[in-house]
């Protein structure tokens, strides 16, 4: 997985995580079209611990792919019936308000 997170002053961390084989990939789904890049997601490796700790401190996380969103249902920090499918691909947001 890759992991980026982005820190907006007075409103938190963003975490975004994808699954590794993601990373530089565009998706779509019908008339969507997703571009997962560097520039969002980051070109720093994570391991399962990395992402767990990450969300467990962000404000907020988008989460792209099976992998990436498989760890936030486990912390219960989303269900699976709250996330979409982009293609093929599960795609989840959490905000913490």
């Amino acid at each position: 997985m890759f992991l980026k997170i982005h820190n907006s002053p007075g409103a938190g961390s963003i975490v975004s995580v994808c699954d590794g084989d993601l990373l530089n990939t565009t998706i779509t789904d019908g008339e969507l079209e997703v571009r997962i890049t560097e520039a969002f997601y980051g070109n720093r490796r994570a391991s399962e611990d990395d992402v767990r700790e990450a969300l467990t401190n962000a404000a907020n996380a988008n989460l792209m792919g099976e992998h990436a969103v498989a760890i936030a249902i486990e912390m219960g920090l989303v269900s699976r019936s709250n996330c979409i499918m982009i293609g093929p691909v599960p795609h989840a947001q959490v905000f913490r308000l």
